[in-house]
């Protein structure tokens, strides 16, 4: 397959590394200091090993005109508008999208059937600017489990995790999703096709939008925020709240509360991807993983007090942070 990765940092560079490496043709989209070391040394997969890969993959600071019989959306969500129109304008007939963003994703109504079905959510996508440019006809949707990070320009690190689930987005088993399956199966990934790919964003995002920031505004680890009693409450009532609106959106979880919590206790003192871009001082992805549930409560009539609260704290600590190009991060005295 020809294959363009747009948006070519952690997870969207260990899809293109071993994408590549299993002989398909792939391209990167990638920018700063990350894609000229790319450009001029290639790119390195350090593996869970720790067993260091290096390979040549064609890469730029803008998509190719194609035709690509698969762009994979690598970037996080808040990124994804910006990018919409030059991979709009790289789409062919033949071309599928795979939307790799956690939390809610801008399609979500679109092919949903119900008495939403096609309806716009305004906090992951404003005014309408990417489906303006991405075709519904064209998209994979899919869940991201592994954990990945940039150890240094050029270089990605491979920590845990090995699958990609898959899905169109009406839960059609179709000849193009089994393709891309095979694909990322053939680079030594479980790329699962599900036929209800939203059962599988909701059971994931059931934990990214309570622990990633609570993380974030306590600059606490998983296992802290588990075991201290108040937040751990904090982060049962996020929960039954989100589960409340997606069952009335026709959603079953497949564990219990207490089970998904237990998972996320069971991980340790691992920072939260939030937390992370608090201490980098990266936009944090407020929005998709919390913004739309307190939207998809809006919209159901379902009360939501506690994401909200959560939900307006984050966001200013998102405003905080970048007007005053700041980083927030522990320090020992």
């Amino acid at each position: 397959m020809r294959i363009s990765i747009v948006g070519a940092g952690a997870i969207g560079g260990l899809l293109g590394h071993r994408l590549a490496a299993s002989g398909h043709s792939v391209s990167l989209v990638a920018r700063g200091a990350h894609l000229r070391s790319i450009q001029e040394h290639g790119l390195t997969l350090i593996h869970e090993s720790g067993e260091s890969e290096t390979i040549r993959i064609p890469a730029a600071d803008q998509i190719g005109s194609g035709p690509f019989d698969a762009i994979v959306l690598g970037m996080k969500a808040h990124q994804v508008a910006d990018a919409a129109p030059a991979v709009g304008a790289a789409i062919s007939d033949s071309t599928v999208v795979v939307t790799a963003q956690n939390g809610i994703p801008w399609w979500y109504f679109i092919k949903h059937g119900g008495p939403h079905d096609g309806q716009r959510l305004e906090s992951v996508d404003p005014e309408g600017r990417i489906a303006a440019h991405l075709p519904a006809d064209r998209i994979i949707g899919s869940v991201v489990y592994p954990a990945a990070e940039i150890g240094a320009p050029g270089v990605i690190k491979h920590i845990e995790g090995n699958r990609f689930s898959l899905g169109e987005i009406d839960g059609a088993d179709t000849p193009r999703v089994r393709a891309l399956s095979d694909a990322l199966s053939g680079a030594g990934f479980k790329a699962p096709v599900v036929s209800d790919i939203r059962a599988d964003i909701w059971l994931k995002l059931w934990g990214n939008l309570t622990f990633n920031p609570v993380s974030a505004l306590t600059h606490a680890t998983l296992e802290d925020i588990c075991r201290y009693l108040p937040t751990r409450a904090l982060a049962t009532s996020m929960m039954h709240e989100a589960q409340t609106v997606a069952e009335h959106l026709g959603i079953r979880f497949r564990l219990s509360l207490e089970r998904r919590i237990a998972g996320a206790e069971a991980v340790g003192a691992h920072k939260t991807s939030m937390l992370q871009d608090v201490e980098a001082g990266r936009p944090l992805e407020v929005e998709a993983l919390i913004g739309s549930v307190a939207e998809l409560g809006r919209i159901t009539g379902i009360a939501t007090p506690h994401i909200d609260a959560v939900y307006a704290a984050t966001g200013l600590l998102n405003t905080t942070l970048a007007k005053a190009h700041g980083v927030l991060k522990l320090q020992a005295r």
